[in-house]
């Protein structure tokens, strides 16, 4: 089954700037290295969850060494900070 990581963001500010780059530049990077689908939802006022879909476990070990490189060009090229990281592969869903 389906592979997922999921990272939360902190950031100084939040603009509709810093969402057009996350559509036009983060997203496409991120699918790039082999994930099937990325998420970023808002879930307060400037913190936000990317929710990253692989096939399989495989996969996101593969691009994680390159995830890591644009987590670092997102982090110094906007004002936030990852506060933590995981994944897990899918047992049950609908």
């Amino acid at each position: 089954m389906a592979f997922f990581t999921i990272s939360h963001w902190e950031t100084e500010d939040w603009t509709e700037e810093m969402e057009a780059l996350a559509r036009e530049k983060y997203v496409p990077l991120v699918r790039a290295v082999g994930a099937q689908r990325v998420s970023m939802v808002r879930v307060a006022d400037r913190s936000f969850m990317v929710v990253t879909e692989y096939d399989t476990e495989a996969a996101a070990e593969t691009a994680q060494a390159r995830i890591a490189e644009i987590r670092s060009q997102a982090a110094e090229e906007l004002p936030m900070k990852m506060t933590a990281a995981m994944g897990g592969n899918v047992f049950a869903s609908g």
